[in-house]
């Protein structure tokens, strides 16, 4: 039986709007197994974000518990989520959020000095050996400005991992590059994945979606299917994506 990592019971979250509640979670029951790479899919608006930063402890809850590994971290407090979030989650979004003013190479080290998981030594020689797997070497040296939108998500990945995270959470990483870098960065997370990594990836991209082995479907803040599959390879990329599309269909996707 899978390790459950992380897991949430009846999540609810409400944002307070003209004086009304707009409930965009509704009483969620998630779980993420270790080693998995879990997808969480759904239409625009459906809450794919708002269950993503609710389990990442990046939002707050107005219902329901959350946790991870056996902590239950929704009860924690501000300074203890931080801690968490420093030593045991990794973040890659849709836009980088690297600093302007760091090199790739010092944006990575930086993240690691706040993970304080390794000496310093050990940060900066795990911060270059991170970016040459991400295949971002070349650039190291360069600011955010000075490389392409592939490099500096290469780079954003190699920060995430920096701390050696229990689960890596990634919402729409592919979503602001073109077809040969969504790709690549999408190699590179199921090089992770297949190497212990567990990973939590919101994604509209059917393309992107076949990397998991596990993805959700969420409708109106609910999760109204999901759909298993064996580990991704190269090899089944064609047939996996036509099961997935198949599925999606089916739930009028």
């Amino acid at each position: 039986m899978k390790e459950i990592l992380l897991k949430g019971t009846n999540i609810c979250k409400a944002f307070p709007e003209n004086g009304t509640e707009t409930q965009i979670l509704q009483s969620v029951n998630v779980e993420v197994y270790k080693g998995d790479f879990t997808i969480i899919m759904g239409a625009s608006g459906a809450g794919k974000s708002t269950l993503l930063y609710a389990l990442s402890g990046m939002d707050s809850i107005t219902g329901g518990e959350i946790t991870y590994k056996n902590q239950k971290i929704s009860s924690f407090s501000e300074k203890q989520m931080a801690t968490l979030r420093a030593k045991e989650f990794g973040f890659v979004f849709q836009q980088t959020h690297l600093a302007s003013n760091l090199t790739l190479l010092e944006n990575v080290t930086v993240a690691g000095y706040v993970s304080k998981t390794a000496s310093p030594k050990e940060i900066q020689e795990r911060a270059s050996r991170l970016l040459r797997q991400m295949r971002a070497e070349k650039a190291a040296g360069r600011l955010p400005s000075q490389v392409s939108g592939g490099e500096a998500q290469r780079a954003a990945i190699a920060r995430a991992m920096i701390g050696n995270p229990g689960l890596l959470f990634a919402d729409e990483p592919t979503g602001a590059l073109n077809k040969t870098n969504s790709e690549e960065v999408l190699n590179l997370l199921s090089g992770l994945n297949q190497n212990g990594q567990s990973i939590l990836m919101v994604t509209h991209d059917a393309k992107a979606a076949i990397r998991g082995n596990r993805i959700l479907y969420l409708e109106d803040g609910q999760i109204l299917d999901e759909l298993t599959l064996p580990v991704f390879k190269e090899t089944e990329a064609k047939e996996r994506e036509e099961t997935v599309t198949a599925w999606l269909s089916s739930l009028q996707w």
